[in-house]
C-alpha cells in the first residue's frame, strides 16, 4: 500500500459515521449487508449513508456486490490488513520480519473475506 492509499483509508476513517459503518461491516462479516441495513442499524438517511459508502469504497476499505436491484457491502479485509501492514512495515527497526506474527494473528482469514 503507498502513502496516498493509506492517508485516503485514514481520512475515510476519521469521519465518526463511516467509522461505525466500516466496524458494522467487519461484525457482519462474509454476510455483508444491505446500504439499507447499514443506514437503518445506525439510523442514518438513505443519501447520506450512500456518500459515505462512496468514500470507504474509493478508501479501498469496503466492496460491493450487486444483488438484483440492491447492493450488499463487505468489509474488505485485504484492505485492512494492507493499511495494517503498511503501519507496520518499518516497526521493530524497520525489522518488518518481527511483526509479521502479529500481522498475522489481527488479520483476518474469514471464508469469504475478500
Amino acid at each position: 500500500m503507498d502513502k496516498k492509499i493509506a492517508l485516503d483509508a485514514f481520512a475515510a476513517l476519521g469521519q465518526p459515521t463511516r467509522l461505525d459503518v466500516f466496524r458494522l461491516l467487519i461484525r457482519a462479516g462474509q454476510e455483508g449487508m444491505s446500504a439499507g441495513e447499514i443506514a437503518a442499524a445506525l439510523d442514518v438517511r438513505q443519501n447520506t449513508m450512500s456518500a459515505n459508502l462512496a468514500v470507504l469504497s474509493n478508501a479501498r476499505l469496503i466492496h460491493s456486490r450487486r444483488e438484483g436491484r440492491s447492493i450488499r457491502y463487505f468489509a474488505d479485509m485485504e484492505g485492512l490488513r494492507g493499511l495494517l501492514v503498511f503501519l507496520l512495515e518499518d516497526c521493530c527497526g524497520g525489522r518488518a520480519e518481527l511483526c509479521q506474527p502479529l500481522i498475522d494473528e489481527i488479520a483476518c482469514a474469514c471464508p469469504g473475506a475478500a
